[in-house]
């Protein structure tokens, strides 16, 4: 399968000029006022185009879409969503720690699940960057409610 087949970005309007999240308060209101908002550390949306759906490395497999996380709080979660969102933020943030890489929201159709039962996504639709001051007040807020490594059961 060439990978790029199977990737589509709905928007072209978007390109480079992603709205930037500055805050955590903002994040979770703008996470909160939309249905089925999902993470995506990469170089960003572009280059995702460019390169085509994610893969797995581990097994020398191309995925049917780009691998992401989910963010909008599952129905079920009995505690404030800022909690869901500050610890899907904060699971995931050492994929950012590589250069050009950082955190961006999208919805899309998922299409599977990935190795590590990851949404795989197409026909992404890229809808803000999330600053790094925004995700330093996540992961204050993460580290402040939650037993951080210890495993669920």
């Amino acid at each position: 399968m060439s990978g790029k087949s199977s990737l589509r970005f709905v928007a072209v309007e978007w390109q480079r000029n992603l709205p930037v999240i500055q805050s955590f308060d903002e994040l979770v209101e703008f996470v909160n006022a939309r249905d089925g908002v999902l993470l995506r550390y990469s170089n960003g949306p572009w280059h995702d185009a460019d390169a085509g759906p994610s893969r797995d490395y581990e097994a020398d497999v191309d995925l049917p879409g780009l691998s992401a996380t989910t963010v909008t709080p599952e129905p079920w979660w009995p505690r404030p969503p800022e909690d869901w969102i500050a610890r899907r933020v904060c699971k995931y943030a050492e994929l950012g720690e590589e250069t050009e890489r950082y955190p961006w929201l999208l919805t899309g159709d998922i299409v599977g699940c990935g190795p590590d039962h990851e949404p795989l996504v197409v026909d992404a639709r890229p809808l803000a960057r999330i600053s790094q001051d925004a995700l330093d007040e996540a992961r204050t807020w993460y580290q402040k409610r939650f037993k951080v490594g210890k495993d669920s059961r």
